[in-house]
C-alpha cells in the first residue's frame, strides 16, 4: 500500500498513535471503524505500523562501515552513564560527526538504520539510547514510549547534550558537529542547537 492510497483521517489517528495520546490497541480499533468507500480503514493502519527487518536499508554488517556500542558519562542525566549506537565509515578518520536522536520510544532499529545511513555517507554517527538507564530500547515502540513518558525530561535532554559533546570530542570526530531527529527527537534537536551554540556547525529537526 502507498502513501496516496491511506485515508487522511487514519494518519491523523497514527499521529495520535505515534506522540502517546492513544495506544496501538485504540488506534487500530478507531481505524476499523472508519469506513472509506465501503470498506474498512484498518488495512491502512496496520501498512503504517513499523516493518523494522524489511525496512532496514544497510546492514549492521555492511563492509563499508563499523557499528558498535559504546558507554559514556552522562552527568546530570537519568542515571549518570549513557550508552549510543556509534557508525562510522571505515577507515582511520576523523570524520564530520551527526548525532541521530531518536522518537519518543528510544533507540529502535530504525534509528540505528538511519545513523548507518549517514555513516555511509562518511559521517561518524552517533544514536544515544535515552532508555538505556532504565533498560535500553524493550524491543517494541509501545513499550518504549511508555518507558521514556516516564522520564525526567530534564535529564534525558541532559542525556542528548552530553551524547553530543562525548560524540564531539570523539577520537574519531573532527569536531565538526551536527545533530538531526525526529519526532521527539526533532524537538531535541532545537534544544541541542540552543545549548550547543557554536559548538554545532547544523541542526535538522524533523519534528512530525
Amino acid at each position: 500500500m502507498h502513501q496516496q492510497d491511506i485515508d487522511q483521517q487514519v494518519f491523523d489517528l497514527y499521529d495520535e498513535y505515534c506522540h502517546g495520546f492513544i495506544d496501538r490497541r485504540e488506534f487500530l480499533s478507531r481505524a476499523a471503524a472508519i469506513t472509506i468507500a465501503g470498506v474498512s480503514a484498518l488495512a491502512m493502519a496496520q501498512a503504517l505500523l513499523p516493518r523494522y527487518v524489511e525496512a532496514q536499508t544497510i546492514s549492521f554488517t555492511d563492509e563499508r562501515i563499523k557499528g558498535l556500542y559504546v558507554e559514556y558519562p552522562s552527568p546530570g542525566g537519568t542515571s549518570g552513564n549513557m550508552r549510543g549506537y556509534l557508525a562510522q565509515p571505515k577507515g582511520d578518520g576523523p570524520f564530520a560527526a551527526v548525532v541521530v536522536i531518536h522518537e519518543n520510544r528510544g533507540l529502535n532499529p530504525y534509528i540505528e538504520d538511519v545513523a548507518r545511513r549517514v555513516a555511509v555517507e562518511g559521517f561518524v554517527a552517533l544514536a544515544p539510547d535515552g532508555l538505556y538507564p532504565v533498560g535500553g530500547y524493550p524491543g517494541n515502540d509501545d513499550d518504549g514510549r511508555n518507558l521514556q513518558a516516564k522520564l525526567d525530561q530534564a535529564k534525558l535532554r541532559t542525556d542528548m547534550l552530553n551524547s553530543a559533546r562525548f560524540l564531539k570530542s570523539h577520537a574519531f570526530s573532527t569536531g565538526k558537529l551536527g545533530v538531526t531527529g525526529f519526532c521527539w527527537g526533532g524537538g531535541t534537536t532545537n534544544y541541542l542547537a540552543v545549548a550547543l551554540g557554536a559548538d554545532a556547525e547544523a541542526a535538522v529537526s524533523q519534528s512530525l
